[in-house]
């Protein structure tokens, strides 16, 4: 079989003005156009409205090509499109060879009968997206979120490119992923798929090769494993071979071992001559997911080769609304981050689009488990017969393009519906709810069944396992918590629940400065100018975030210190809540916060900025998803100092631990040993603070706690007893002292005072090995980067410190 590649040498056409532009695959209309310099950037203050002007018209992409005598001459002639954006009707050489109506389908058409050897003149027509869903609308209006396009259920296309609560209206059209002619003769590999069935020592690997057509085939499987050892089976015209793999390298999860993939190779030959060749990489594990009655309710746990294992991470939403910008370095550098925030897990959220075969190869990897939605969200679905066809294609597309990953969690039937007919106050139509049955609880089911039996299927997040049975319920299945935000719940609010399994909540932040600078002039720089309310998509959040800052700090100097502050309201919000779970850990079995990433510039709920700049949380989340957590439950009369061991080892070690006030005298002290069971979470010390705390005391008392493993400083952690804007802080004076390694620099950080939030920054991008920090004076803190393009004299001239004292002060 030969593949070849169409994506260069391409033209957009529009129609409307004749103008033509070249372009490459992955292609859109708004990408091509931004290249062009025929559009302003649509992300850049008020530009967006231009992206759904530009979808209510038509486009067309033409190429040329030619083909060998020997191509021409083969049996089968095929184009293969991975990825058409959206609705489009293909012409070869004056001949129509199909339509297309589902972004996530992959599609193949055979063209035997209509190629030339010169000059063959391939056209894809884009038709609108808008004009689409706008006439389906006012035949049979549907619902979905506010924020989009109305009447974009109506339609397979990435949901968010309409619009939501964090993205802009940019409803891109184009061709978004390869173009391939595919030539052959005899017979192909249609697909491979395998199972595996893991004893104590061994694993018996089932491969099964499906072929295009049924001839006699010779042709052999080969099996390599991480350490180069090889095993190979003939196929002599079988389609299953089993392969018994003694003392295997199982692949873990970040945290828990390394990440080893076997290749599985199939070729097929014919009298000596290759056919067709197909490499995979797979990973030699069990995931399941326990769902099962237990003394709190109902469990939701993944366990991964036999041990139940606490998932921490967030959810993933698109990376660009130009979805040619996204690139596989891009995504791996967001999946790397990613591991260093001590992630185990990624929720691809059901609103967007599957991603590139490349992200399942990184989550491969680099040990992230991916929960996988399917691509509904939010929204009701019309099961027409034509729809219902559609969502079962491209269900099979995307299951059998990604079961062999290591990385596949679970599939999940979409995000939120279940909860929304329940709760949203949407009508509680009966033709409505029998096709979110028939589609999440029966079809999709069973086709994950049938295409992936060993991968775990939920049919709704959150969910209490199905039937419009309480899908809110915190004690069975997993939950969307949001009451912290959009309830406008203080912090606390958390330590009220135990949740099975958290896998939605979150708080929104402005991100950085330099971020910001990217789409304003300096008179937009308010919170509730015209420009950032634009990129600001969640209703009255700007409102919100005042409100919470209000609550808890003092009003900050200017704009600057609003968006430092910001950040450290979302940064303690969400490691309150994750910190109470990891201490509950068992009860509840899973964290992830929304979300990861962002689309475009604007404030959301992320923790990694569009242009891959840490917020604060990002630097918690690297703490709080620490394998081993130190951390403290405070109250008004004590505080419970809690080690959390998601090893799968035991943990011995000692805390430390010292009552301070703010001019650094030691109220209190005590040291406590430490012996902690493999997966487990325990109270190691209550200390008794209130005789301490009383009057004024409690507005300069502090406690902190270090825990040292091996006699060597691990993690350190503490709390203030009232809100941060009542604690006294002194001014810190902090100080810095640059050391130049080979590689990289350490910044040495001293303070004159008790402080929390220690803000480093650089005018150039950087990530710091600690960041946002709290330090007490008498001590040294060390924190790395690396050197990049970087002199020392550039650092100290870049370096910026500031940190909760300079909220409202100077200096």
């Amino acid at each position: 079989m030969e593949k070849i590649l169409l994506n260069n040498d391409w033209t957009l056409i529009d129609p409307s003005t004749k103008k033509q532009y070249p372009t490459n695959v992955p292609s859109s209309v708004l990408h091509t156009l931004l290249l062009a310099n025929e559009i302003e950037d649509p992300f850049y203050r008020l530009n967006e409205p231009i992206g759904v002007e530009l979808a209510k018209k038509e486009y067309l992409y033409k190429k040329q090509f030619d083909l060998t005598q020997a191509q021409l001459d083969a049996e089968h002639v095929y184009i293969k499109f991975h990825g058409l954006d959206t609705i489009t009707t293909i012409v070869l050489n004056g001949n129509v060879i199909g339509h297309t109506n589902n972004m996530h389908r992959i599609y193949e058409f055979d063209v035997k009968q209509f190629v030339q050897k010169e000059s063959n003149q391939l056209e894809v027509t884009i038709h609108s997206p808008i004009n689409d869903i706008q006439e389906k609308q006012i035949n049979d209006p549907l619902i979905g979120v506010e924020h989009a396009v109305e009447g974009y259920p109506h339609i397979r296309k990435s949901h968010s490119m309409f619009g939501w609560d964090w993205g802009p209206r940019l409803p891109d059209q184009g061709i978004w992923r390869d173009v391939e002619l595919v030539c052959w003769n005899t017979t192909r590999i249609a697909d491979v798929y395998m199972e595996q069935y893991h004893q104590e020592d061994s694993v018996d690997l089932k491969v099964q090769v499906n072929y295009a057509s049924q001839p006699h085939v010779e042709g052999k499987v080969i099996i390599t494993s991480p350490n180069g050892e090889k095993l190979v089976q003939s196929l002599d015209n079988h389609q299953t071979v089993n392969f018994t793999i003694t003392n295997p390298i199982l692949w873990w999860p970040n945290g828990y071992g390394e990440q080893a993939l076997y290749k599985v190779e199939v070729v097929l030959t014919e009298d000596g001559n290759t056919l067709d060749r197909i490499v995979k990489q797979i990973g030699l594990r069990t995931i399941e997911v326990k769902h099962e009655r237990d003394e709190w309710g109902k469990s939701f746990t993944f366990v991964v080769n036999g041990y139940p294992i606490f998932m921490k991470g967030a959810n993933y939403i698109p990376e660009d609304n130009l979805l040619p910008r996204t690139t596989k370095d891009k995504t791996e550098r967001l999946i790397i981050d990613s591991v260093k925030a001590n992630f185990n897990m990624i929720r691809v959220w059901g609103g967007g689009h599957y991603p590139e075969d490349y992200f399942y190869d990184l989550c491969d990897q680099y040990g992230i488990i991916v929960w996988q939605d399917f691509m509904y969200a939010c929204s009701v679905y019309r099961l027409t017969k034509e729809f219902e066809d559609n969502a079962i294609k491209e269900a099979i597309d995307q299951i059998t393009r990604l079961r062999h990953h290591a990385c596949i969690g679970m599939w999940c039937g979409n995000n939120e519906v279940e909860e929304a007919m329940e709760y949203w106050g949407w009508p509680k139509k009966a033709d409505w709810r029998r096709d979110y049955i028939k589609l999440f609880e029966i079809i999709l089911p069973d086709l994950v069944a049938k295409y992936s039996p060993q991968t775990f299927y939920w049919s709704s997040s959150p969910s209490s396992g199905g039937g419009f049975d309480q899908p809110r319920d915190p004690d069975v299945g997993d939950v969307h918590y949001w009451e912290v935000w959009h309830g406008e719940k203080p912090f606390t609010e958390y330590r009220n629940y135990h949740f099975r399994f958290c896998s939605e909540f979150g708080f929104q932040s402005f991100p950085s400065m330099k971020t910001i600078d990217s789409f304003t002039l300096e008179e937009d720089k308010n919170i509730f100018s015209r420009v950032m309310e634009n990129h600001q998509k969640n209703d009255a959040a700007n409102g919100k975030i005042l409100y919470y800052l209000s609550e808890n700090f003092l009003y900050p100097k200017d704009f600057d210190a609003l968006i430092y502050t910001s950040q450290l309201l979302q940064a303690e919000a969400i490691k309150y809540g994750v910190e109470h779970w990891r201490r509950n850990l068992g009860r509840c079995m899973g964290s992830l916060y929304w979300q990861l990433n962002d689309c475009w510039p604007v404030a959301s709920w992320s923790s990694v900025d569009y242009y891959g700049r840490w917020k604060a949380l990002h630097y918690f989340a690297k703490k709080f998803y620490e394998p081993i957590l130190l951390s403290i439950e405070e109250s008004e009369t004590n505080a419970s100092i809690y080690v959390t061991n998601d090893t799968l080892s035991e943990v011995r070690g000692k805390i430390v631990w010292r009552l301070k006030n703010n001019d650094n005298t030691v109220l209190k002290e005590g040291t406590t040993d430490v012996v902690l069971s493999a997966l487990t979470a325990k109270s190691f010390e209550t200390i008794d603070v209130i005789e301490e705390l009383q009057g004024d005391n409690k507005y300069h008392t502090y406690l902190e706690a270090e825990l040292y493993l091996n006699d060597q400083l691990h993690s350190e952690t503490s709390v203030i007893f009232v809100k941060a804007k009542h604690f006294q802080f002194n001014n810190p004076f902090i100080q810095t002292e640059i050391e130049e390694l080979e590689d990289s620099f350490v910044i040495h950080v001293k303070t004159e005072a008790f402080t929390k939030y220690i803000e480093l920054d650089l005018d150039t991008d950087a990530v710091f090995s600690d960041n946002y920090f709290d330090l007490s004076k008498g001590k040294t803190k060390e924190i790395t980067v690396e050197k990049s393009s970087l002199t020392k004299q550039q650092l100290e001239e870049q370096l910026k410190v500031r940190s909760i004292y300079h909220i409202t002060n100077e200096g």
